[in-house]
């Protein structure tokens, strides 16, 4: 529709996951309208990211050195590994500020339909921290959907048989939510996974 470097920009920033055509359209001609020296700014901090920022070598984790912030802490609790699909639910993890042990990022979920199999995944690095760490539990904390559910039960399959504890996040209703809102799906885990009063 637009000509040269606007539809190149246009495109290649619709190629971003969550961003369609009229985001992508929209983010271009914000940049294209700010000042140079801040899109340059945005510019310098993504190809900075791209240079300096790589895998943690024990959790997956995003990092700039070896290992990351909390691979690297004295003050994590061996022995409990929490494992994730991506990056970002680590800091969602973090945020509740309950859990003090240490991560593995899977790096996605188990996806057939997308050809995301164990072999795409960390999996094999997973059990390898098993023995490696002494780990007595793990937490399987994917995403509540099929992808999500289908790779944790691959993952407790596997663990299962180590010796180790395998655990999964309960789900259920959020807190402040009314039962008429809850789908099925929620409301059913709520009452499966419900518990005494006390």
């Amino acid at each position: 529709m637009y000509e040269g470097p606007v539809q190149d920009l246009i495109d290649e920033l619709g190629r971003m996951p969550g961003i369609g055509p009229k985001s992508a359209q929209r983010i271009a001609f914000h940049l294209l309208k700010i000042p140079t020296p801040d899109a340059m700014r945005l510019s310098e901090a993504i190809t900075r990211a791209k240079e300096r920022v790589q895998f943690c070598q024990r959790c997956f984790n995003f990092s700039e050195h070896e290992l990351c912030l909390i691979c690297s802490s004295a003050s994590r609790q061996d022995g409990t590994l929490c494992v994730v699909e991506e990056s970002r639910d680590v800091v969602a993890v973090e945020k509740t500020q309950e859990f003090r042990g240490r991560y593995h990022v899977l790096q996605g979920c188990l996806n057939p339909i997308e050809g995301i199999g164990p072999e795409q995944l960390r999996v094999s690095e997973l059990l390898g921290r098993i023995d490696g760490e002494q780990i007595t539990e793990v937490i399987l904390s994917t995403n509540p959907n099929i992808e999500g559910e289908a790779t944790a039960m691959y993952l407790a399959r596997l663990l299962g048989p180590l010796g180790v504890m395998v655990t999964r996040l309960a789900s259920g209703l959020p807190v402040g939510g009314d039962l008429e809102y809850a789908d099925e799906l929620t409301l059913g885990r709520a009452l499966e996974h419900r518990r005494a009063v006390e």
